[in-house]
């Protein structure tokens, strides 16, 4: 190894030093922040507010290192690969830094400790919180690609439990205070961005050990109307022809007919496009698991409120009113470039 190399290599190291300091320093602060809010430690949560003071320094610390290696060493492959996935990763530690912090503000703004199934939420949310960016963290400190894959996994289910607890503490099931009712839904989404950070982390462990990039996002449609055997079997067929790779399409109805139109099948196989094989779906058959996994809820018929009473905490939701007795040609042109829209807003120009 030449004279360079070694310096190369050294320096590399002292960066990675240095992040797995910042990175123990804020799961500390995560952790602080968890159990002030248990016991209603006051002092606790002002340390911890007080401690993102190093913790942001050290952000530009590691910020000037990393543009002072890449402006001494000119790295390529493998250590260029390293030293921008630090870069990135030295953001998403400030992050949860700054999130350990409003948990921390938020826990001396309570009248008392959570009580009930709230703090039960919270120690079980709390304590998946923290093993996702501990193990995150482990893994980008190894560059283990693997058990950074594995840790997202984690991260999927947190998220659908997140999802569960906002529904509800929205619900009102146990008498709060107003004030102290919010500020527990901040803590809970301030808990969350932490994980959605410490997932970050793994794809830059990921990107860093092996140079596999973040595969693009597909995104999870349902299509709404009422007998679903027209409107949402056409808008489901023309965004799975159109651009199969950047969705996943699927539609439901909230008085299913008993099968498909029949005109409908045969306008899509003259167009090349497939219909799905079952016949009408009944929305009651859609399970939670499945809405909360919808980025986009589309209705073709009506408004949200004729299908569900609450939606789902990371759903968008669009109205689409089109005429159900319209000829399908007429359905075709106004359905085609509204999903081709959608679609690139969603991903770009480059959705396929």
């Amino acid at each position: 190894m030449s004279h360079l190399e070694v310096r190369q290599e050294k320096d590399l190291n002292d960066i990675r030093r240095h992040v797995a300091t910042q990175a123990e320093a804020v799961s500390r602060a995560v952790e602080h922040a968890i159990h002030a809010l248990y016991a209603g430690n006051r002092r606790l949560a002002y340390e911890t507010v007080l401690a993102d003071h190093p913790v942001n320094r050290h952000t530009r610390e590691i910020d000037r290192l990393c543009h002072s290696f890449i402006a001494v060493h000119l790295p390529s492959g493998g250590p260029l690969r390293l030293i921008s996935s630090i870069i990135r990763a030295n953001l998403e530690l400030e992050r949860i830094g700054d999130y350990a912090t409003i948990i921390a503000r938020e826990v001396v703004q309570l009248s008392a400790p959570p009580q009930g199934t709230r703090v039960r939420e919270l120690e079980r949310i709390g304590g998946e919180t923290l093993l996702l960016l501990r193990q995150s963290v482990k893994a980008f400190k190894e560059l283990n690609a693997d058990l950074a894959k594995g840790t997202m996994g984690l991260g999927e289910q947190l998220e659908h439990n997140l999802d569960l607890v906002y529904e509800a503490l929205m619900a009102g099931d146990e008498p709060a205070r107003l004030r102290d009712t919010l500020a527990i839904f901040v803590i809970f989404n301030q808990l969350k961005r932490v994980a959605d950070q410490a997932k970050n982390l793994c794809e830059h462990t990921i990107f860093a050990a092996t140079g596999e990039q973040k595969a693009p996002k597909v995104y999870q449609l349902l299509f709404l109307d009422r007998a679903n055997d027209r409107l949402g079997p056409l808008a489901a067929a023309l965004g799975a022809g159109g651009f199969p790779r950047s969705g996943l399409y699927g539609t439901a109805g909230s008085a299913p007919a008993t099968r498909l139109d029949p005109e409908l099948i045969a306008f899509l196989e003259r167009r090349g496009l497939s219909v799905a094989d079952r016949g009408p779906r009944a929305l009651s058959d859609v399970t939670h698991q499945e809405l909360s996994d919808k980025q986009v809820i589309l209705c073709l018929e009506g408004t949200i409120r004729d299908y569900l009473a609450t939606v789902p905490f990371h759903t968008s939701v669009l109205e689409w009113p089109l005429d159900p007795g319209a000829d399908l040609e007429t359905l075709y042109r106004e359905l085609a470039p509204r999903i081709r829209d959608l679609m690139e807003l969603l991903c770009g120009k480059g959705a396929t």
